[in-house]
């Protein structure tokens, strides 16, 4: 089903939620308390209200339709929330020619995965990644089953770089010495609004968090492109660190996460002159080892410390550790 966004329920909720933007947060939308029959043009609605103009496409607009949206306005960016069923946003040259703000998004997917096409570019958007949307050209997005997506929106007159800037970093982000430290303040944002509700923090919030995309971007866009291989690399140790408490986490799998075979994968660790297994290993200890002596888990069982980051043996782990540390976990906990 597509939306196109006529019809007295479009004009109905936009009318109900007609004066939002001098708001510091509101709820664009909850389908909850709509009749299943009028919840794809109220999506409709509250998606056009609060992003530009585009093409809504529901995975199953007969069943069960679902979302709800929430905007935080940050002076003059702001950040919007989307969580619901299967979608998919597409914005055509015919929409880019309609008009719009000249903005980007820099979105950060918090449930489900993905997909993403722009510029003849396609990406898949896990949990924990980040994705630039350039809003002035056109884009697909969407996901399957019960997903969300938050992103920062900002002009691009406030964020005083150019449309071919960001264009060139768009694809580049991972490769960003600041990448992990963005997408952890874009992941905790919300909450950090929710605490500061009502008061003057919320713009300086905003205008802190555009800097932080512009360094972001700027880091990328300033230097030459990395090689394929380095960006290919950066982005699996990226993905490996995430899933370092996983037990399950092997070589194969790895591999199966970013199309390559097994053999290309240990042939890029041997080229940063490093093993895969014992590159794993130091990153697990090196957390369980910090975890050993944080106060939260002085009375935490060592054993389930060590299977907390992927060490089901506790006899293996505590030869892992002495082989690292000289003296076993308890000595250290002891002595720290």
């Amino acid at each position: 089903m597509t939306v196109h966004g006529s019809g007295l329920c479009v004009h109905s909720f936009a009318h109900q939620v007609q004066g939002w933007r001098g708001m510091a947060m509101a709820v664009l939308l909850d389908t909850a308390a709509l009749p299943r029959q009028d919840r794809a043009e109220a999506f409709y609605a509250a998606m056009m209200s609060a992003s530009v103009p585009s093409r809504v496409e529901h995975e199953d607009p007969s069943g069960n339709v679902h979302a709800r949206m929430d905007f935080w306005l940050l002076g003059t960016p702001d950040l919007f929330r989307n969580e619901g069923s299967g979608i998919r946003l597409v914005r055509t040259p015919k929409h880019v020619r309609i008009g719009g703000p000249e903005r980007l998004a820099l979105a950060v997917q918090v449930i489900g995965e993905g997909q993403f096409s722009q510029a003849g570019n396609d990406q898949r958007v896990r949990t924990g990644e980040l994705m630039l949307v350039d809003l002035t050209a056109p884009y697909e997005f969407g996901w399957s089953g019960h997903s969300a997506s938050q992103a920062f929106q900002i002009d691009y007159q406030d964020l005083g770089l150019s449309v071919e800037a960001v264009r060139a970093a768009a694809h580049r982000l991972p490769a960003s010495p600041l990448y992990e430290l963005v997408l952890h303040h874009l992941t905790v944002l919300p909450g950090i609004l929710a605490s500061i509700k009502g008061t003057t923090s919320a713009e300086m919030v905003g205008a802190a968090t555009s800097q932080l995309v512009r360094a972001l971007l700027t880091s990328v866009a300033d230097h030459d492109p990395p090689a394929p291989a380095e960006v290919l690399f950066t982005r699996i140790l990226w993905y490996a660190r995430r899933q370092l408490s996983d037990p399950e986490l092997s070589a194969a799998r790895i591999a199966a996460e970013h199309n390559i075979s097994v053999r290309y994968l240990y042939k890029l660790f041997a080229e940063n002159q490093l093993s895969l297994e014992q590159w794993l290993i130091s990153e697990r200890l090196a957390h369980a080892t910090r975890q050993l002596t944080d106060p939260a888990s002085r009375h935490r069982p060592i054993a389930s410390i060590a299977a907390a980051w992927g060490f089901l043996d506790a006899g293996h782990f505590t030869r892992r550790f002495r082989a690292a540390h000289g003296m076993t976990p308890q000595e250290w906990r002891r002595l720290h």
